[in-house]
């Protein structure tokens, strides 16, 4: 690829320096109050991707988020790349936790700490730059366009519809997301599969008012007390969900595919360390990947009631809430699921509360199959710029947006990630190393070109 490294080296500061001008923006997806933000950062995109050497930029507004569109339509015979990001991120609360301000990008100890570095500003503007170079360098082999949302963080809520109404702007061969993580820098890894998420919000609800805790104490059931239980509950002792139905239709993997995932390279122990813990848990009979990938999982992404401020107040509050996700693998439907979780979850309720579960949002899992074009020349990319085959591995985490491209476009995807574990993404102090941001930048101009010579040789 000519003069690529050049280039890069020659542009390095201009990419961060537009990088930070999207970092800057708080684009905070699940706050009313960010709705300028969006817009902003919605802008702010349309213009880097103009500039970077798109034919015309759109923004397309929908009940939410609006949504960046943007092409270079080389040779309407050649292939066609759609490359999708988001701009969204989640809320970087709680900020007393962040070493640095979280929408004030640092560079320090060769990393990006910010909200976004990674998920999924700094991953998205990977496409912009590598786009970028080959349009000035008149290397472009395909036809190529961005297609950049502001929801994902909330489940890309709108974004259905806006595919439902432009499925011919957006027609195109493959599908090039990076929003996933490597292995390692020195161990690269390509994702070929995502877990599902089902997403809800439960209520509990006891007396008509909070109460004096010494008067009531004891005699009036507390709701935080009986939410706590009830969630307990969801679980057993070997780590299996109890939710009756949960595992129907959960695609059992086979012995041989176990295996081939149990090559990949995971120290426990590195792990652990990593996050802090001293042991790990889940379902029993499953490695922590396995647990991590192919099996469903439950957890409390958050729970309150009563009097959380500062200081003492005895009270026996009137409710109790909770946040609930369920992670899914293959064959299971998030909307099922739901279903399931609420039916269970308001019979165990005792007479003495009312339960109330609303459901969120969610999407199934995907699986991309490694043996077409597309998947080949992404392997062949990551090995050309990392010395290194990657290893096919599958992510625990959820794009519940990945599936909807198949099912209404009818177009595969291919994840194509450059995170790493330790970025901390969703969590305070976030970072995107400087390496991986840089050779991200460089494998993708080797993605379009192994591409549009498979696609031509096919």
């Amino acid at each position: 690829m000519k003069d690529l490294k050049n280039y890069i080296e020659e542009n390095k500061d201009r990419f961060l320096e537009e990088l930070f001008s999207l970092i800057r923006i708080p684009s905070v997806s699940s706050k009313s109050e960010h709705k300028e933000d969006m817009v902003r950062c919605a802008e702010r995109w349309a213009e880097l991707i103009k500039e970077a050497g798109a034919d015309f930029t759109e923004i397309h507004p929908t009940k939410g988020a609006p949504v960046v569109y943007g092409e270079k339509i080389i040779d309407p015979k050649l292939p066609t790349v759609l490359v999708y990001g988001h701009y969204d991120v989640m809320p970087a609360e709680p900020f007393e936790l962040w070493n640095t301000e979280p929408f004030e990008p640092v560079i320090k100890d060769g990393k990006i700490w910010a909200r976004g570095a990674d998920d999924d500003k700094g991953q998205s503007f990977i496409h912009a730059k590598a786009f970028e170079y080959m349009v000035k360098t008149d290397q472009l082999p395909c036809n190529v366009k961005f297609m950049i949302e502001g929801e994902e963080e909330i489940g890309s809520v709108n974004l259905y519809k806006f595919l439902e109404d432009n499925k011919e702007k957006l027609k195109a061969d493959i599908i090039l997301v990076s929003d996933t993580s490597m292995i390692a820098p020195d161990i690269p890894s390509i994702d070929m599969g995502l877990r599902g998420l089902t997403y809800l919000d439960v209520k509990v609800v006891g007396p008509n008012r909070d109460l004096h805790s010494g008067v009531f104490g004891g005699a009036v059931a507390n709701p935080i007390n009986v939410l706590c239980d009830m969630i307990a509950q969801m679980t057993d002792e070997d780590g299996r969900i109890t939710i009756p139905g949960m595992y129907d239709d959960v695609l059992v993997i086979s012995d041989e595919e176990r295996a081939m995932m149990a090559k990949a390279p995971f120290d426990l122990q590195e792990y652990k360390d990593m996050i802090g813990i001293k042991e790990v848990k889940g379902e029993k009979g499953y490695t922590t990947i396995e647990r991590t990938t192919i099996r469903p999982s439950f957890d409390v992404c958050g729970i309150w009631g009563g009097h959380i401020g500062e200081g003492s107040k005895t009270v026996l509050p009137s409710e109790a809430n909770a946040k609930i996700s369920m992670r899914i693998v293959p064959n299971q439907q998030h909307e099922k699921i739901s279903q399931l979780f609420k039916e269970h979850f308001e019979s165990i309720a005792p007479d003495y509360v009312t339960v109330t579960v609303t459901p969120h949002h969610g999407g199934p899992a995907y699986v991309t199959p490694i043996d077409i074009p597309a998947y080949k020349a992404a392997e062949k990319a990551v090995l050309t710029t990392y010395g290194k085959e990657p290893v096919p591995t599958r992510s625990g985490g959820s794009i519940p947006i990945i599936a909807g491209f198949e099912r209404i476009l009818g177009t595969k995807s291919i994840l194509l990630g450059f995170g790493l574990e330790e970025d901390g993404i969703h969590s305070p102090n976030e970072s995107f190393p400087l390496e991986q941001f840089f050779k991200g930048i460089e494998t993708v101009p080797y993605f379009y070109k192994y591409f549009a010579e498979m696609h031509k040789n096919a």
